[in-house]
C-alpha cells in the first residue's frame, strides 16, 4: 500500500498548467479606446471601442436587420457543418464517457453458460466406458486495475481535453458561419447596389446618346462624339450581365450557408439600406483574448491532451496490478446449479513490471516532442490572433477615414450637379451638361458603396477576431 501511494504520487507524469497570458495590454498605436468618423449622413457613423471581458452571443443583432438575425439563428441550427461538428463533439463525450465506465469503478461481468459433453476414461488410462454428461456454470467476475502510475487518471484527462478541443471546433464553426452569413448578406447588398448604379448609368447615357444623335442630325455633332459616346455606352452594358451574375452566385452562396438550396424563393434580399453599422465595439485584451477565443482554447485543449498522454507513457513504465475476482456455481444439472455444494469462487493478483522494452523509452520521447509541437503550435495560434485583431483595429481607422473621404467626394459631386441643374433651369447649361455631371455623380458612388461594404465587412470582422461568445440555441 506505501509502494501504491508512492507510485500514484510521483510517476504520473507532469500536471498541466496553463500558458501564461500575454503581459501587453494593446495591439499596437491603431487600437484607440474611441474612434470618431467625420463622414457622418447615411455613410458614416461614429463607432466607439470599450474594453470589455465578454462580446453579446447574438453580436449580429448589432446591425439591425430583423432578416439578417433569423438568417443567421435559421442557418446554426440547419447547417450541415454545424451537426458534423455538434456529433464529433457528441463522440468525443461519448468516448470519455466510455473510458471513464470501464476504469474509474470495477468491471462486472455475469455468465451462464451449459454444455454438453463426452469424456473418454481411457485418454486417462481408466478401462471404463465413455461418459456423456451435462455441465451448467453460473458466474459473476470482477476485474480492477489499480491506477498506481496514473495511467488511467492521464489518460481520462487526454480523452476530455480533446472532447474540450471539440467543443471549441464546433464553437469556431459556429462563429465563423455567423459571420460568413453576415459578410455574404453585406456583399449581397454591395451588389445589389453597384448593379442600380450601372442601371442608371446605362439610362443616362442612352439619354446621351438620344440627344447626340439629333445634334448629329442638326449638324452641332460630329459622327467621331457619338461612336465615342457608343464605345462607352456599350461597355457600361456589357458590365450588367456579369453584375446580375455575381449577385445570383451571392444568393447560392447564401442560401447554401443557411442550409436551403440554391433559388429558394423565401431567402431574403439585403440592402445598404436596410442596414444599420455596428456603433458599440467590444475591444478584447489580449490577456481575455487568449482565454476565450475558440481556436486559441482548442489549440489549449490539445497541448493539454499533449501533456497527459506523455504521462500516459511515463505511467506505462511502472508497474501495473490487476484484481479479478469470480464467484458462480456449477453443476451436473439445471436444477442443482444454486445449491450450497456447487459453489465455486477464484481470487487472482497480478503484478507486471517491464523489464527490458526499449519501445517505451521511444514512446515517452515520443509523446514529449508531441506536446512540444503542441505548445508551439498553441503559440503560433495566439500570436496570429493578436495579428488579426491589430489588423482589424487598424482596417477599420483606415475604412473610416478612407469612407469619410470618399463621402466628401460624393457631395461634392452633388453640389455640382445641383448647380448645373440651376444653371439648366435658368438656360446657362444644356441638359447635356447636366447628364454629364450625373454621370460623374454615379461613377462616384461605386467606390463610396465599395467603401461603405468594407466598413461593414471589418466590423464583422472584429467580432469574429474578438471571439465573439458561446452560441447557445434553444433545440
Amino acid at each position: 500500500m506505501v509502494l501504491a501511494v508512492l507510485l500514484s504520487g510521483c510517476v504520473s507524469g507532469p500536471a498541466y498548467v496553463r500558458p501564461s497570458a500575454p503581459s501587453t495590454n494593446s495591439y499596437g498605436a491603431t487600437a484607440q479606446p474611441t474612434h470618431t468618423d467625420s463622414s457622418g449622413g447615411a455613410f458614416g457613423a461614429v463607432q466607439q471601442f470599450s474594453k470589455t471581458t465578454s462580446v453579446r452571443w447574438q453580436w449580429w443583432q448589432a446591425f439591425g436587420s430583423l432578416p439578417l438575425d433569423s438568417l443567421i439563428t435559421q442557418a446554426l441550427q440547419a447547417s450541415p457543418t454545424i451537426a458534423s461538428a455538434e456529433a464529433t463533439l457528441r463522440q468525443a463525450e461519448a468516448l470519455f464517457a466510455a473510458q471513464s465506465g470501464s476504469t474509474r469503478v470495477p468491471v462486472v461481468d455475469g455468465s451462464l453458460t451449459a454444455q454438453r459433453q463426452k469424456f473418454n476414461p481411457a485418454v486417462l488410462g481408466q478401462n471404463a466406458e465413455p461418459r456423456e454428461f451435462s455441465l451448467f456454470n453460473a458466474t459473476v467476475s470482477v476485474r480492477y486495475r489499480l491506477d498506481l502510475a496514473g495511467a488511467n487518471r492521464r489518460t481520462l484527462e487526454a480523452l476530455a481535453a480533446r472532447a474540450d478541443f471539440r467543443r471549441q471546433q464546433m464553437h469556431g464553426a459556429q462563429l465563423s458561419l455567423a459571420a460568413a452569413v453576415a459578410g455574404t448578406a453585406f456583399q449581397q447588398a454591395k451588389l445589389a447596389a453597384q448593379l442600380s448604379v450601372t442601371e442608371t448609368l446605362v439610362r443616362i447615357e442612352q439619354e446621351q446618346l438620344g440627344i447626340v444623335r439629333e445634334q448629329l442630325r442638326l449638324g452641332a455633332a460630329t459622327p467621331d462624339e457619338l461612336r465615342i459616346l457608343e464605345r462607352q455606352h456599350e461597355t457600361t452594358r456589357a458590365t450588367v450581365p456579369a453584375q446580375r451574375q455575381l449577385l445570383r452566385q451571392n444568393q447560392h452562396l447564401l442560401a447554401m450557408l443557411a442550409g436551403r438550396v440554391p433559388g429558394d424563393s423565401t431567402m431574403p434580399s439585403f440592402t445598404l439600406n436596410d442596414l444599420s453599422l455596428a456603433t458599440d465595439l467590444p475591444l478584447v485584451i489580449p490577456s481575455e483574448l487568449v482565454r476565450r477565443r475558440p481556436d486559441i482554447l482548442a489549440a489549449e485543449a490539445l497541448m493539454q491532451a499533449a501533456n497527459a498522454e506523455y504521462g500516459v507513457a511515463v505511467a506505462r513504465r511502472y508497474p501495473q496490478i490487476n484484481l479479478s475476482a469470480n464467484l458462480g456455481s456449477q453443476a451436473l444439472t439445471a436444477g442443482s446449479l444454486f445449491g450450497g455444494e456447487s459453489a465455486i469462487w477464484s481470487v487472482v493478483s497480478q503484478l507486471a513490471q517491464p523489464l527490458f522494452n526499449r519501445g517505451l523509452s521511444a514512446e515517452k520521447r515520443a509523446a514529449l516532442a508531441a506536446f512540444d509541437a503542441s505548445a508551439a503550435n498553441y503559440q503560433g495560434v495566439v500570436l496570429g490572433a493578436l495579428r488579426e485583431m491589430a489588423d482589424v483595429l487598424a482596417a477599420l481607422d483606415a475604412d473610416a477615414q478612407s469612407l469619410a473621404a470618399l463621402a466628401s467626394a460624393y457631395a461634392t459631386s452633388e453640389e455640382l450637379l445641383a448647380s448645373e441643374r440651376r444653371r439648366y433651369s435658368l438656360g446657362a447649361a444644356s441638359y447635356l451638361q447636366v447628364l454629364t455631371l450625373e454621370l460623374q455623380a454615379e461613377r462616384q458612388r461605386v467606390p463610396l458603396i465599395t467603401a461603405q461594404t468594407q466598413r461593414f465587412l471589418d466590423t464583422v470582422a472584429l467580432f469574429q477576431a474578438a471571439g465573439g461568445a458561446e452560441i447557445l440555441l434553444a433545440p
